[in-house]
């Protein structure tokens, strides 16, 4: 198969179009490398660095290379930045996502596999999330997610667009050649390990209270490898008919303590915290039922050992102490 990957030089990105590499597959990697990193796109890919907005290189790039179908993984992806701006994930996220569409459709590509987000739940009034569960995003990120899925939805009906939409939580971990680099880091483990290797700065954990376990908030953690199956599977499956799926690791969920305590006991390292208070809107509990996905498309994820999600992160970051710039 002939796959465009959009954002294949991101983190889950790259290790999405690593594997598809390693299947055979033709893959063309389409970033404008505000985010990606040159360095993570996979050999045997081929790289285009351009924007999803620009329909005349899309087209020709579509065209020339004979696409057979698209993962969409192109976004702005910070909610807390989406609140402040939300212009800017309105016209990269839904604007661009339009015109991506567009000239798909005039190049005849009519098979997509989109990276969606359980942002598009907001605060779910149970646990774990299904997908028949309501939609209330909670912020500008979580909207434009949503606003994308319910245009594939209609340019199904009205066009023929084959579309199967991912909504997965935490993404983590490493494959043996690709891991996160994001700048400014938001995500737990990243940040833990950086502290580790002395590269980051103190880590806070908001909330102490919360009725779990250990007090503090549990999230579903996804091994990155995990993930890249998953649209693996998804691109296979997309010509049967629309679709949407949670991933998730289908357990209760780890909690942030717990996850403290697995990048100490992986680093050896202490990794001091500061406890404050909980952040308004912050739920207790936020994990995924991935029974659907599962059920329709056989897919189990293999890498869900917290030890080894941490672990497999731990080894990247020490031999890419700065990021991919040191390779």
């Amino acid at each position: 198969m002939r796959v465009l990957v959009t954002g294949g030089a991101g983190y889950i990105g790259s290790v999405v179009a690593e594997q598809l590499v390693a299947r055979g597959d033709r893959v063309v990697v389409y970033d404008n490398l505000l985010t990606g990193h040159r360095r993570a796109v996979p050999p045997g890919a081929r790289l285009v660095e351009g924007d999803i907005a620009d329909s005349a290189t899309l087209r020709a790039t579509l065209r020339d290379d004979g696409i057979d179908a698209v993962v969409h993984m192109a976004a702005v992806s910070l909610v807390g930045h989406s609140v402040k701006d939300p212009a800017a994930y309105y016209r990269n996220n839904v604007t661009a996502g339009l015109a991506m569409l567009d000239a798909m459709l005039a190049e005849g590509v009519r098979r997509i596999v989109f990276s969606s987000s359980a942002s598009v739940y907001g605060e779910p009034e149970r646990q774990p999330v299904r997908e028949e569960d309501a939609t209330r995003p909670t912020s500008p990120y979580g909207a434009t997610k949503l606003a994308f899925e319910d245009i594939l939805r209609w340019y199904d009906g009205a066009y023929g667009l084959r579309s199967v939409s991912l909504r997965y939580f935490n993404a983590a971990g490493a494959s043996a050649r690709a891991g996160e680099d994001h700048e400014p880091e938001t995500h737990l483990i990243p940040k833990l390990l950086r502290v580790a290797i002395g590269t980051g700065e103190p880590i806070a954990v908001y909330g102490q209270d919360y009725p779990t376990r250990d007090g503090t908030g549990v999230r579903d953690y996804v091994h990155v490898l995990d993930l890249a199956d998953a649209h693996v599977a998804a691109l296979d499956a997309v010509g049967a008919g629309s679709r949407t799926y949670n991933l998730g690791c289908g357990g209760d969920g780890y909690s942030v303590q717990e996850v403290i305590d697995t990048a100490r006991a992986v680093t050896g390292h202490p990794i001091p915290v500061a406890v404050g208070p909980r952040r308004s809107g912050d739920p207790a509990v936020l994990v995924a039922s991935s029974d659907r996905i599962r059920a329709e498309l056989g897919w189990r994820p293999r890498h869900q050992d917290l030890h080894a999600i941490v672990g497999s992160a731990w080894t990247w970051i020490q031999a890419h102490p700065r990021g991919w710039e040191d390779r």
